[in-house]
């Protein structure tokens, strides 16, 4: 009865120091088609990959990579709930079931691929952290700047405060850090002038930049000082939910590669290549099989959200306030980092 008793209080003490993980059954896509609608954590203070517009509706390139999964699973975009989530708040809303997966300028990294017990998709945005400052304090680059005793502001639990916090002690800077729980309350405080300079994603700078009264009155430094891959993260015990966000991202870009978007969709559903058959899932072409949804899941997705190159022009692109260039984000024939692997 000893031994009995305790082979119980062990299993007890084991399970209590386990990481609280709600969806530990692994049944996500499942409780995702009984609910009628996915839940995805987003961010709703970053203009041009995570906000609200006047009507209330979540818009942005982030948002849009939510919608692209529940198309595929739901075959309706619009069935989705998000979640606003602070960069802080991210690993908890993954763990305790709060949120089905995240999709909100999230950086792939070792520690969070690990600790927050999460499975990274395809990076949809190959970014790196920058530096913006105000245009009369007259600093032309990040090695300038280093030269300077200022104040400067990061969000608080991200990769940008450990990144901000490496480049001071290499450079023996003379910078105070103060950090904040947001986007917004860092630029609030850096507007107030009680910051000299604010550091985050170069996107999201220059969405910052764009989107203020004067974006001539800010300077965004040259050069970048770390690698952010930004991706969605869905936890880490259900592999079929991991892997049909995989394959939606890639998709979007085969679409692109294949120049199929929601406009000309209809053009090629009697296709007679391979290669657009597979994506498709036309005739006998399984691709959903695979994943336990519907075998014409992109097709679905292409009609409702367009390919990559859509999804990124609306939110992001040269007619947008935001004027970004596709750079690294563009397709690997284009001399980008974007490469899908096949469907096959």
């Amino acid at each position: 009865m000893k031994r009995i008793f305790l082979i119980i209080w062990l299993a007890l003490v084991w399970a209590a120091t386990q990481p609280a993980i709600a969806q530990s059954d692994g049944r996500i896509v499942q409780r995702i088609m009984d609910r009628g609608e996915l839940i995805c954590g987003v961010n709703t203070v970053l203009p041009g990959f995570g906000a609200q517009n006047d009507a209330g509706d979540f818009i942005g390139f982030d948002t849009d990579i939510c919608r692209a999964v529940a198309a595929a699973i739901l075959g309706d975009a619009n069935a989705i709930a998000f979640r606003s989530l602070t960069g802080a708040e991210r690993p908890t809303a993954l763990a305790s079931g709060e949120v089905d997966m995240i999709s909100r300028n999230t950086t792939w990294t070792l520690s969070r691929d690990t600790e927050w017990g999460a499975t990274f998709g395809p990076t949809t945005f190959y970014d790196g952290q920058g530096i913006m400052v105000k245009t009369e304090f007259g600093v032309s680059t990040i090695d300038g700047l280093t030269e300077e005793s200022i104040t400067i502001c990061a969000n608080a639990g991200s990769t940008t405060e450990l990144n901000i916090t490496d480049l001071i002690n290499s450079a023996a800077a003379d910078w105070i850090l103060t950090t904040f729980p947001d986007t917004d309350a860092g630029m609030d405080a850096y507007r107030a002038g009680a910051c000299d300079a604010i550091t985050s994603d170069i996107s999201a700078l220059i969405s910052r930049k764009a989107t203020s009264a004067d974006p001539a009155a800010h300077v965004i430094l040259p050069g970048a000082i770390s690698k952010e891959p930004l991706g969605p993260v869905s936890p880490q015990n259900d592999a079929n939910f991991a892997d049909i966000i995989r394959w939606v991202v890639w998709g979007l870009l085969t679409a692109e590669e294949f120049g199929i978007d929601s406009m000309n969709i209809g053009d090629f559903m009697d296709s007679d290549d391979a290669g657009i058959g597979r994506l498709l899932g036309l005739g006998d072409n399984v691709a959903g099989d695979y994943l336990g949804i519907n075998d014409q899941f992109m097709v679905d997705v292409i009609t409702q959200m367009g390919n990559y190159a859509e999804i990124f022009d609306r939110n992001l692109g040269p007619d947008t306030i935001f004027g970004l260039e596709r750079g690294l984000n563009a397709l690997w024939t284009d001399g980008g980092l974007m490469y899908a692997a096949p469907f096959r």
